[in-house]
């Protein structure tokens, strides 16, 4: 085991998406998973039925009790929903963690197309959270709603990108499954230039989750030492493999196969 991830972000009760896929992401990639949950929510692959907001203060409570006695190598945050929890979020961060590799998945709407950030705290998420990123990971209608472009090919996807990275974070991994077509095109860039990732896409419903699953990969490669080009590879690799094998379960979006990476014992 290798490479230590707290992760700040609210909890899936269907299993698919949220803290409870981050930490099955980061343990199946050999790392250790710790978390601070910032809500939680009654969801299965059919919506988000209900939130429960948890107090700004105990989220930084969990944060701060898990970095002072284990440590981390990175920090992923994921669903956050209002303004004072990513100020509080940011403070503890820079309070206690600055120097260390902060992965930001800007969780704005659940797949099933509830809304899980403020509108209010989009500006807050803008000025406090991504200008300490190492690397931000918007899907196409969260980038829309963070720039006010709207995207509709790979030129849009390279503005979008490039308007992300002048709020601060090192690198803006854009992704693009969001747009029509067969293929489904990635967007890394970083200060060395933008990369394209490609693969055919897979027409299946079960996909819940993926965002939160793809940053927990990634942010388990840079606290265990790879570069940032590798580990979003590596995770694009482990994210399209658990789509493959995914087990079917519930009546919409369904979940991953996580676990992919895990033998069974004999």
């Amino acid at each position: 085991m290798k490479g230590r991830v707290l992760i700040v972000a609210g909890s899936d009760s269907g299993g698919g998406a949220g803290i409870q896929a981050d930490i099955k992401a980061v343990s199946a990639l050999n790392g250790y998973a710790m978390t601070a949950i910032t809500a939680l929510t009654a969801q299965n692959t059919l919506g988000v039925h209900g939130v429960y907001p948890i107090d700004p203060a105990f989220v930084v409570q969990q944060m701060r009790v898990v970095l002072e006695d284990l440590g981390a190598d990175a920090v992923k945050v994921g669903m956050l929903a209002t303004s004072e929890v990513i100020e509080a979020v940011a403070g503890e961060y820079i309070e206690r963690a600055v120097n260390i590799p902060l992965v930001v998945d800007p969780v704005m709407v659940a797949k099933g197309g509830h809304s899980l950030l403020a509108e209010e705290a989009e500006l807050t998420l803008k000025k406090r959270l991504l200008p300490l990123a190492a690397i931000v990971t918007p899907n196409i209608p969260e980038a829309e709603a963070l720039t006010d472009v709207e995207i509709r090919d790979l030129d849009d996807m390279r503005r979008a990108a490039d308007l992300i990275r002048t709020f601060g974070p090192k690198a803006v991994l854009l992704k693009g499954g969001h747009m029509e077509g067969d293929l489904v095109q990635d967007l890394l860039v970083t200060e060395d230039g933008a990369e394209i990732f490609e693969n055919p896409r897979v027409h299946t419903p079960h996909t819940h989750g993926t965002g939160c699953t793809l940053a927990s990969a990634i942010a388990t490669g840079i606290a265990q030492g790879m570069g940032m080009r590798d580990a979003v590879a590596r995770a694009r690799a482990y994210v399209m493999e658990a789509i493959l094998t995914a087990p079917g379960l519930g009546h919409g979006h369904g979940p991953l196969n996580h676990l992919h990476t895990v033998r069974p014992f004999p």
